[in-house]
């Protein structure tokens, strides 16, 4: 298997990060928070692999989102 780029890593850090993010939710609406999070990663996995900017700025804002997703008082999540 060839090695990971970093921004290659990065996604995985942001996308596991999300999966961990889902089991502080309701056991009710954990299924929603992990469709929302797989839709939102596939939207985009067709976009250029070597559009460097395009990754970076959907990096940024997945940690963006994800902060938000985090707070406590959300506890679902319509997609």
């Amino acid at each position: 298997m060839p090695r990971l780029s970093g921004l290659q890593k990065d996604v995985l850090v942001l996308y596991r990060r999300c999966l961990r993010a889902c089991r502080a939710k309701p056991a009710e609406t954990r299924p929603n928070f992990k469709a929302f999070a797989r839709r939102e990663f596939d939207k985009h996995i067709e976009h250029n692999k070597k559009d460097f900017s395009t990754i970076e700025f959907m990096l940024r804002k997945g940690h963006r989102q994800l902060e938000i997703y985090e707070a406590p008082g959300v506890t679902n999540i319509a997609g």
